[in-house]
């Protein structure tokens, strides 16, 4: 397996940054068909061959994700995505 880990710094309000999060997850879902879910301040994603979550606090956004064999080979590009979703929303 091979993993992801993105942090990325926000000075936004706890509901600004988990409406963010919340358009980037829809972003991933669309372009990667996840499927996602919030437990507490964490939203939560998987499909096949992908887990992961997206953890927001009152200064950070962790996104941390494992990819399966067949997924590794476009991991660059899932990481490429996921940084430019962010950098779309907390930039």
């Amino acid at each position: 397996m091979s993993s992801i880990d993105i942090r990325r710094a926000h000075s936004r309000t706890m509901a600004e940054a988990r409406q963010a999060v919340q358009r980037v997850a829809d972003h991933i879902a669309e372009k990667f068909a996840v499927r996602c879910h919030w437990q507490g301040n964490t939203l939560h994603f998987e499909r096949s061959g992908v887990d992961g979550h997206i953890e927001v606090n009152a200064k950070q956004v962790h996104v941390t994700a494992r990819l399966g064999f067949l997924l590794m080979a476009i991991q660059g590009n899932v990481e490429r995505e996921i940084n430019r979703y962010l950098d779309e929303e907390f930039a």
